[in-house]
């Protein structure tokens, strides 16, 4: 039962065998084929009356992801890490909104979720450059994270005072103002220079305020640029391991290429 484990493991989990490969590039093209269904059925002029045909064939599509998501959940010792994983949920999520369907019309629609699975395409196809890219850049976005975190507190602290600021200024004249938080709305537009035009100042002094805004919003923008940027400094004088060996224990990924064990929970990899 453990060889069957481990064998089904290689298959579902790895990207650099050929059983694991042959299987993510499967899964792949499932994943696209449900997803130009749902396309399909959004536009009655496209087989039209027969509908059935493409429902049978979501069925049969949703049953085999609701296989493989039991299958993986089976093959891994820490189910929960899988469960509650980003790929984890994803791949519940993918599968839900056809059965959710029985219940609320319209909701199989969902399904277009699936497409964030194709981001194993980056360990499927083996893009060493890409994965090491896209890897680099999550490590620099979560390194920056409680910068992000402070700086986008300090941005709706902002907003809410800006907004408050021009609700007093501009309600007694402009109806566009008419409460606080549709002037804080009229802030958040202003401030990331969207600029929509659906409210715009009518006094001289709401006028001033929200050129100030304006050019406040150019600096703000620049503000997170700046930040992720040092962060991918940083990850490019530290490269990030790109081996796509994934622990049958803790799910976790990047070892050395000639790694026995898991850097992170010591398991064998070779199990």
């Amino acid at each position: 039962m453990q060889s069957l484990k481990n064998k089904l493991h290689e298959a579902i989990f790895e990207a650099d065998t050929k059983s694991g490969r042959f299987f993510d590039i499967l899964l792949i093209v499932l994943i696209v084929f449900s997803i130009i269904i749902v396309m399909i059925e959004s536009d009655d002029r496209i087989l039209r009356d027969k509908e059935h045909w493409l429902t049978i064939a979501e069925w049969i599509v949703t049953l085999l992801f609701s296989v493989e998501y039991l299958l993986r959940i089976w093959v891994v010792d820490k189910p929960r890490k899988y469960i509650f994983s980003f790929f984890g949920i994803i791949d519940l999520l993918s599968i839900l909104p056809t059965f959710i369907a029985f219940f609320f019309a319209g909701t199989h629609m969902l399904v277009v979720i699936r497409s964030l699975r194709l981001l194993r395409i980056f360990r499927v196809l083996k893009l060493t450059r890409y994965v090491k890219e896209a890897s680099v850049l999550w490590s620099a976005l979560s390194s920056g994270r409680n910068k992000i975190g402070v700086f986008l507190f300090a941005v709706v602290i902002l907003i809410t005072i800006l907004g408050t600021v021009m609700y007093i200024v501009e309600s007694p004249f402009n109806e566009g103002f008419r409460s606080i938080p549709e002037s804080i709305y009229w802030a958040v537009v202003t401030l990331t220079t969207v600029g929509y035009g659906d409210i715009v100042p009518v006094t001289t002094l709401g006028k001033f305020i929200a050129g100030f805004i304006m050019i406040i919003g150019y600096a703000i923008i620049a503000v997170p640029t700046g930040i992720v940027t040092s962060e991918l400094a940083k990850e490019f004088r530290n490269p990030t391991p790109t081996n796509t060996q994934v622990c049958q224990s803790c799910l976790k990924e990047g070892h050395d290429d000639d790694a026995s064990h898991c850097k992170y929970c010591g398991k064998c990899l070779n199990d």
